[in-house]
């Protein structure tokens, strides 16, 4: 392998290792701020032991994605100098907003939420839960702020091979930012209600079946069965917007080689870069014209429509399948989970082992929708503006290699650590804080 594909793989593996724990700690802040105001209103000690416990797994999450995005960031100068130096002027900027204006925030006032319970007043407490759910959703914003410029660019013009901002405008609110925000907060919801929801279930198997590991049960299974259909609904929008700005990643996700009226919707196939076809397919006729241009003669672009700027179709074509296939699995368990929960007061066997086995589900169909998004930006990486090829340095494959084998070791260790972390700290369970109490005055012996 080249150094191109090696230094693809290799951002391709901090990338993925990274967005593990942003797509965690994002909803989880939320959630966090949901027991503390249920404890707030009612009192009910469990709900602050819930929150005890679940700002630890944010507090991991959080310290392992701050280190793996500095990482990540290491990489524009290491292996991509093309890119900085093409489209530095705005995407430095945007990175900047998200330090000052998201990162800040979080970082400052975790303390707080993480120590603070017993060292300042309940009504400080939770507004440093505020200002956190807000951060992470703010670094959200402009991360992916960055992103959708770069996978639909608008408000800017090139000058000598560099770009520049014409419109700030346009460049915050390009064409596909609204709904990869959305898709992508909904899937941070997912996730993190799939982790709650399984490490709760968990508990519950193993003895803790306290009123704090219930509450936050119920939380999981509830957040998961109203995101689901939502993010279904979501996502058609986002396919449609991505036919209309991306239509060559489209033909890769939906397995069409020819352009073709009335398309099939390919559920299964083993795409053939070399002959241009699919191998062993299962289709059912005109149903993806259908669902893309809502006619079932409708016309769907196919790769032949691209002949030097199409992504590779076998590992877009599966990762997409996967993320759906995720995504109804969700729904499913969601549901039964939930109308269990209705009747009863407390899950069975069944249903708490489908959650334990859904716990880490949210990274899954994250990751494979991540890479729809990134493999089927290729051969580019600014849609139109800047190939993948003219920004990778001239740094040897050998080097490359070394540095990829290194990470590779590096992150799985740390992903286990974390894993084994979680459940070690499920295991020990959570208590409400003990009471603070003042230290007496000196005593002051008696005269006479």
């Amino acid at each position: 392998m080249d150094a191109l594909l090696l230094s693809r793989i290799q951002f391709a593996a901090n990338i993925s290792f990274h967005i593990l724990f942003p797509t965690i700690t994002i909803a989880l802040a939320w959630l966090l701020l949901y027991f503390k105001i249920r404890y707030n209103r009612s009192g009910d000690t469990y709900w602050q032991e819930a929150y005890l416990f679940w700002v630890k797994i944010f507090a991991l999450s959080f310290a392992l994605g701050v280190v793996s995005g500095i990482t990540m960031s290491f990489q524009f100068g290491t292996n991509w100098p093309g890119f900085m130096e093409a489209v530095g002027n705005i995407a430095g900027p945007l990175l900047a907003y998200e330090v000052l204006t998201a990162f800040f925030l979080e970082a400052t006032f975790l303390g707080i939420m993480l120590f603070g319970a017993n060292r300042v007043s309940n009504r400080i407490h939770t507004l440093a839960t505020v200002l956190v759910a807000v951060g992470t959703s703010m670094s959200a914003f402009w991360i992916l702020v960055l992103n959708s410029w770069m996978q639909t660019p608008a408000g800017f013009e090139m000058i000598d091979g560099v770009a520049h901002a014409t419109d700030w405008i346009a460049i915050i609110f390009n064409p596909s930012m609204p709904y990869r925000l959305v898709h992508m907060m909904i899937a941070s919801g997912l996730t993190a209600a799939f982790l709650m929801a399984g490490i709760s279930a968990w508990q519950w198997r193993i003895g803790q079946k306290t009123p704090a590991v219930m509450a936050a049960l119920k939380t999981g299974v509830t957040t998961a069965a109203v995101l689901i259909p939502v993010q279904i609904l979501v996502g058609d929008f986002h396919g449609l917007n991505t036919l209309e700005h991306q239509p060559a990643k489209i033909a890769a996700m939906e397995g069409v080689w020819e352009t073709t009226e009335g398309a099939p919707l390919v559920l299964f196939a083993l795409p053939d870069a070399a002959t241009q076809t699919n191998q062993f397919s299962l289709e059912i006729p005109k149903l993806a014209s259908l669902i893309l241009t809502h006619s079932l003669d409708g016309t769907v672009q196919g790769i032949d429509a691209f002949p030097d700027a199409h992504p590779p179709v076998a590992p877009v074509f599966w990762a997409f399948r996967i993320m759906v296939g995720t995504g109804v699995l969700m729904l499913l368990v969601a549901w039964w989970a939930w109308w269990h929960l209705r009747k009863h007061e407390s899950p069975n066997l069944w249903v708490s082992g489908a959650l334990v086995l859904m716990t880490f589900s949210g990274w899954v169909a994250t990751l494979s929708g991540w890479y729809v998004s990134e493999i089927g930006r290729q051969p580019f990486l600014v849609t139109g503006v800047l190939r993948t090829a003219d920004a990778v340095s001239t740094v040897s494959a050998g080097a490359v290699r070394g540095s990829l084998t290194l990470y590779l070791g590096l992150y799985v260790f740390l992903l286990a650590a974390y894993i084994a972390t979680i459940y070690y700290l499920a295991r020990r369970g959570a208590k409400a804080p003990e009471p603070v109490i003042p230290n007496p005055l000196p005593h002051q012996p008696l005269r006479g």
